[in-house]
């Protein structure tokens, strides 16, 4: 649907309320695991606005059921409260030359607040669903470690409703709509060590996770698709004058295909066999495990392509790039559910603590959002 002028002007009309509470959520510590503080600041946002039902389940989602209860079918969308910083006090912010600087501004807080702004217009004209309930999800552990745990959550509770599903996530006109998959790993060496001049001679946790390491570095990918992999962190050991006793590392492998993720996993299990056999103690543990897409029916999920890049044609007047990518579709496309993942706003430097946002580009970016979820109601 494309919005009408009365839309526009209430969007036009509210654009310095998304500023402010951008300025404001995006300050608000939220580690992957620990969101509680925006989870209870968007809770009661959301009931100051007129929402009712609204609640926070056990994996620290804020979720706002719309119109659940009287269609079986759900259209899901989602925006994640976590940032990949383990700031725990207020994350610093200052806007310049026409950008808002902080850590987690933009990813994915600017996208989290077109959603907020969305759900708002629809609790304050109590909008009412046409064909099926909408679900309005702040989801918690996107990032990192965090191993989509808010969308599995969602997935266990409501799953076999959801018929589609939108992430606001991303920037700069991308978008998502296959599934990179990953797998994740603590890998732990442990040795004797020793006294580095009097037990000298003694294997050195350190120096042989370093030989580990560079026969991961050594493994051809698969061809099929895009594969990659990364050592992430490297620890160990205690003192300059003592032999490592114990190292680890955490390692990851990505790929776009199923396949190639079986192929690398095997890969890695013949490395550790092989310094096993050595008589190292090693101990291999999953930390994250992302699926890759699924067998998602390829007419709906063209459909829902299809509104994305008008949404983004009409607000941005770009075309939107399609890529493959780990969000929080990767759990819905896993399921055979269509999905995609779009951004809402303009700005670079995600994951690192320069983060910004252009704040000319967080007005189309709201236009974007009301277009995707008003399409499914009945009125606007």
């Amino acid at each position: 649907m494309q919005l009408s002028p009365s839309i526009l002007e209430y969007i036009d009309a509210h654009a310095q309320e998304a500023l402010d509470l951008l300025i404001e959520l995006a300050q608000i510590p939220a580690p992957s695991h620990h969101e509680e503080r925006r989870a209870v600041f968007c809770k009661e946002w959301l009931e100051q606005q007129g929402a009712k039902g609204v609640y926070i389940d056990s994996a620290l989602n804020v979720v706002w059921p719309v119109g659940c209860d009287e269609h079986h079918e759900i259209a899901a969308f989602m925006a994640h409260s976590d940032v990949v910083f383990p700031d725990t006090e207020r994350l610093p912010l200052c806007i310049e030359d026409g950008r808002i600087y902080c850590p987690g501004v933009g990813d994915d807080t600017a996208n989290l607040v077109a959603l907020l702004m969305a759900a708002k217009y629809i609790a304050q004209r109590q909008l009412t669903p046409m064909d099926k309930g909408v679900l309005f999800v702040i989801d918690s552990g996107e990032e990192g470690l965090g191993n989509l745990k808010g969308c599995r959550k969602i997935m266990e509770d409501y799953g076999d409703r959801i018929t589609e599903l939108v992430a606001l996530d991303d920037h700069d006109a991308k978008g998502v709509s296959r599934a990179v998959g990953s797998k994740r790993f603590r890998i732990t060496l442990d040795t004797e060590g020793g006294h580095s001049y009097s037990d000298f001679g003694n294997a050195n946790a350190i120096a042989q996770v370093a030989e580990l390491i560079g026969a991961l570095y050594a493994v051809e990918v698969p061809a099929e698709g895009k594969t990659t992999y990364n050592v992430g962190t490297i620890s160990g050991g205690t003192t300059v004058n003592s032999i490592a006793a114990h190292a680890e590392i955490l390692y990851e492998f990505r790929s776009d295909e199923r396949t190639s993720m079986e192929q690398m996993e095997r890969k890695l299990e013949i490395i550790i066999a092989q310094f096993r056999e050595k008589g190292f103690a090693i101990t291999v543990e999953v930390v994250g495990d992302r699926p890759c897409s699924g067998d998602v029916d390829a007419l709906l999920q063209q459909r829902l392509m299809c509104r994305a890049e008008v949404a983004l044609q009409n607000h941005y007047g770009h075309t939107l790039q399609w890529n493959s990518g780990s969000t929080d579709c990767n759990v819905s496309l896993a399921m055979g559910i269509p999905s995609v993942c779009v951004g809402c706003y303009n700005g670079a430097g995600s994951h690192t603590r320069g983060e910004y946002v252009e704040i000319d580009s967080l007005r189309p970016g709201l236009g974007v959002a009301f277009e995707l979820i008003l399409h499914y109601f009945r009125e606007g």
